[in-house]
């Protein structure tokens, strides 16, 4: 089955502060491309959607075979850049991703084992991870039947309200190594993920 991940790299980080956390260092490499890595190592098809500080973004990913989508509206929020890298993805592809890229500790494993699971349900069912608590976290993997609606989207919110309307269409993973799908906001949680990745390589 040929799957694809639109990995989102286009927002500014206003809440990060001045400096954009997708170009932070985490064990020497920048945050964006620890995330672009996993996605490539997965053996899916990668498509970056670029915004703010585009050059720089590009440059990060340097070498690594992904292609890139420039959202000209990438100020008008997540959902527009769903949009423009669900438009980039080829005729053949039967289910896609949405990976946000600011995920520290995210790994191919976890897009193997949601592929897995997208693959029993004949690709029909949108498929995610949740905590042990059963709440929904990234990335979300879409059928392609969606594609129309995510190319549709536009401003801030993202996916997250196609998502709650298609209740019935869902598949749902529980991932035991949570710390997968941490995401970094502010610069307290890039701190956290430095300390804990040296813990790790210790």
């Amino acid at each position: 089955m040929n799957i694809a991940a639109v990995l989102l790299a286009a927002g500014a980080s206003k809440r990060f502060g001045e400096n954009n956390k997708l170009l932070a260092d985490l064990g020497g490499t920048r945050l964006i491309r620890r995330v672009a890595e996993a996605n490539v190592c997965s053996g899916v098809e990668v498509v970056v959607v670029t915004g703010c500080d585009r050059l720089q973004i590009e440059k990060a990913l340097e070498g690594l075979p992904l292609r890139f989508a420039h959202n000209l509206n990438w100020e008008s929020g997540m959902g527009s850049s769903i949009a423009v890298g669900v438009m980039a993805l080829g005729q053949q592809v039967q289910g896609a991703f949405v990976v946000p890229g600011d995920l520290p500790f995210f790994t191919s494993d976890l897009i193997k084992d949601l592929t897995a699971d997208f693959i029993e349900s004949r690709g029909a069912l949108i498929t995610y991870p949740t905590t042990s608590k059963g709440e929904q976290r990234n990335p979300v993997l879409w059928p392609r039947r969606f594609f129309a609606s995510l190319a549709s989207l536009s401003g801030s919110p993202g996916a997250k309200h196609l998502l709650q309307n298609c209740a019935d269409s869902q598949k749902q993973a529980h991932v035991f190594d949570e710390s997968a799908y941490l995401d970094i906001d502010a610069p307290a949680d890039l701190e956290a993920a430095r300390s804990r990745l040296n813990i790790v390589n210790l």
